[in-house]
C-alpha cells in the first residue's frame, strides 16, 4: 500500500471519526436540552401543585364559615380570600396546560364563579348553613382533586419520559465511544502496515 493509498484510507476513517464524534456531542447537547426541559415542566407541576393546594386552603375557609356559621366572614375576610383565589387562578393560567387539564380547569373557573355568584347573592343574616353554596364548594374542590391527580400523573409521565431519553443517549453514546476506539485501532494498523517487497525470482 503507498502513501497515497494511506492518506485517502486515513482521511476517509477520520473524517468518519469526526462525523461521529460530532453527532456524539450533539446526543449529548440534545440530551442536556431535553433533560432541562423535562425538569422546568415538573418543576411547573409541582408549582402548580402547590397553587392548587392554597385554592384547596382557600376553600376550606369558606366552607368553615359557612358549616360554623361565621356571618363576619362575608363582610370581613371573604372578599381578601377571593382576591386571592383571582390571583392563583392567573398564576394557574400562566403554565402549559395538557388537553384535558385544560378541560377540568375551565370546569374549575366555571364553578369559582358560579359560587361567587352564589355568595354575591347571601347577607350575612342568610349565611348560616347554606346548602347551595356548599354544593357549589364540593364541586369546586373535585375540581381541584382532578387536577391533584392530572399534576402527578403528569409528573410521573415526564419522568419515564426522560429516563427513556436518557437510557437510549447513554447506549448510543457507548456504541459511539467504541466504534471510536475501533476506528482508532484501524487508522494506526494502517499508519504502521509496511508491506515486504516480493523478491524477484
Amino acid at each position: 500500500m503507498d502513501f497515497y493509498t494511506k492518506l485517502k484510507w486515513i482521511l476517509g476513517i477520520s473524517l468518519v471519526f469526526a462525523l461521529i464524534a460530532a453527532t456524539n456531542l450533539v446526543d449529548r447537547s440534545n440530551f442536556m436540552q431535553v433533560k432541562e426541559s423535562v425538569a422546568t415542566i415538573y418543576e411547573d407541576r409541582l408549582i402548580v401543585k402547590d397553587l392548587i393546594m392554597d385554592m384547596y386552603k382557600a376553600m376550606q375557609q369558606k366552607k368553615i364559615a359557612i358549616i360554623s356559621d361565621d356571618s363576619s366572614f362575608m363582610g370581613q375576610r371573604n372578599d381578601v380570600v377571593n382576591n386571592d383565589l383571582k390571583a392563583l387562578i392567573e398564576r394557574y393560567e400562566a403554565t402549559k396546560l395538557t388537553k384535558n387539564e385544560a378541560t377540568v380547569f375551565e370546569n374549575l373557573k366555571s364553578n369559582i364563579d358560579a359560587l361567587w355568584q352564589a355568595e354575591a347573592s347571601v347577607t350575612t343574616e342568610s349565611f348560616k348553613a347554606n346548602e347551595h353554596l356548599l354544593g357549589i364548594l364540593a364541586q369546586v374542590e373535585s375540581n381541584l382533586d382532578e387536577l391533584s391527580d392530572i399534576q402527578i400523573s403528569e409528573g410521573r409521565r415526564q419522568v419515564s419520559i426522560t429516563k427513556r431519553a436518557t437510557d437510549s443517549i447513554e447506549l448510543f453514546t457507548q456504541l459511539e465511544i467504541y466504534v471510536l476506539i475501533f476506528l482508532a485501532l484501524v487508522i494506526q494498523v494502517i499508519i504502521l502496515y509496511k508491506p515486504g517487497r516480493s523478491k524477484e525470482s
